[in-house]
């Protein structure tokens, strides 16, 4: 008897996270709740995101976590390259670029502490996961200077 091994592995669980700079390049960073065994990765710095819904492809969830979360709506997004959380979600997280100029303290904030931008110089002293702080700095490498 022939045994099918082509079976369909499990569908890789997926998210998008969106790197947001100002004019002046700072980047706006998320204080995540501290919800430990809630949530991946609470009572840290991070970037606003969040996980894929079934059959939703990245841009599709980028664009709706920055509203669902921050109200946030931005115009250049551009996709930067993928990271997997390997010490959280476990998901493969679609990175995004934008940039966004307003006052983040007049944003309505759905989920998490607080939003803050941050100049790079000073993200060194923050609490930020792992997979966040190397695709900031992936990012930041590209930037003009």
């Amino acid at each position: 008897m022939h045994q099918d091994t082509t079976a369909e592995r499990p569908a890789t669980a997926r998210g998008a996270v969106a790197i947001i700079a100002n004019r002046r390049g700072e980047l706006l960073l998320h204080l995540r709740d501290n919800l430990p065994g809630v949530i991946a990765w609470p009572d840290h710095w991070s970037v606003l995101g969040g996980g894929c819904d079934p059959g939703e492809d990245p841009v599709t969830t980028i664009v709706r976590e920055l509203d669902e979360e921050a109200g946030l709506t931005v115009d250049d997004l551009t996709e930067l390259f993928e990271i997997r959380d390997e010490h959280g979600s476990g998901q493969l997280i679609t990175f995004f670029a934008a940039s966004w100029d307003g006052d983040e303290s007049t944003l309505p904030l759905a989920e998490g502490v607080k939003l803050q931008f941050f100049a790079p110089e000073h993200l060194d002293i923050l609490t930020i996961p792992p997979f966040i702080r190397t695709g900031i700095d992936r990012c930041l490498a590209t930037r003009p200077v």
